[in-house]
């Protein structure tokens, strides 16, 4: 590894940017570390300089973050990606590394973990925690799905459809012939299994998990 360590840290909050870039600069001390609050300005910059380590979130005002990663391997293929994400290990690191990220680490990590977890990356080029190796040792060895839209019931599935596509209760009722109260309950056993809480995170998982 070169001595100096070209660095971006992406994120919509300002306080993650600064606290991360804390971390790398305690890290790596000759570390030149770029902060960008904009889902758009991370690709500006990976055309104008040449980055060695991208740590990155997944959820933007204006989008998501996965899109992007072939993109930015593409422009530079030996870039390092971390995402730094508050959203499931779970649900979403096995997607983000097997679209191109080095690793994925939760937001709710120690500062140790986090320098160890950046380190990881930058010395051999990948970062897993213990939980998503596990996973990924259950997909490959268990043929386990990592898709969770799998747990739903094929009516769940409908229904969860349904409201991302901006159907409301009524509509749904309406739709598919069911009581109010039927729909509430699905709801909830919809949101309970997917692990989510707020209608933008269930949109942002089915475009996630969708295609697959």
């Amino acid at each position: 590894m070169k001595n100096k360590l070209n660095v971006i840290v992406a994120d919509d909050h300002r306080v993650i940017t600064k606290a991360v870039s804390f971390i790398v600069k305690n890290t790596y001390n000759e570390a030149e570390v770029t902060e960008v609050n904009k889902l758009e300005d991370v690709l500006k910059k990976i055309k104008s300089l040449e980055v060695d380590l991208l740590i990155m979130d997944v959820s933007f005002p204006e989008g998501n973050s996965l899109a992007i990663i072939p993109t930015i391997k593409a422009l530079q293929p030996t870039i390092k990606i971390l995402i730094f994400s508050g959203l499931d290990e779970d649900i979403y690191a096995i997607r983000y590394i097997n679209t191109g990220a080095n690793g994925y680490l939760s937001k709710l990590s120690s500062e140790e973990d986090i320098t160890n977890a950046i380190i990881s990356v930058v010395n051999t080029g990948k970062y897993l925690s213990k939980n998503v190796q596990d996973k990924i040792m259950d997909s490959v060895i268990l043929k386990k799905s990592n898709n969770p839209l799998q747990n739903l019931s094929n009516r769940e599935f409908e229904i969860a459809q349904l409201i991302v596509n901006g159907y409301g209760n009524t509509e749904i009722c309406s739709t598919l012939d069911l009581q109010k109260s039927t729909v509430s309950t699905y709801k909830n056993r919809i949101f309970e299994k997917l692990q989510v809480n707020t209608l933008p995170e269930l949109i942002q998982l089915f475009n996630l998990y969708k295609d697959n």
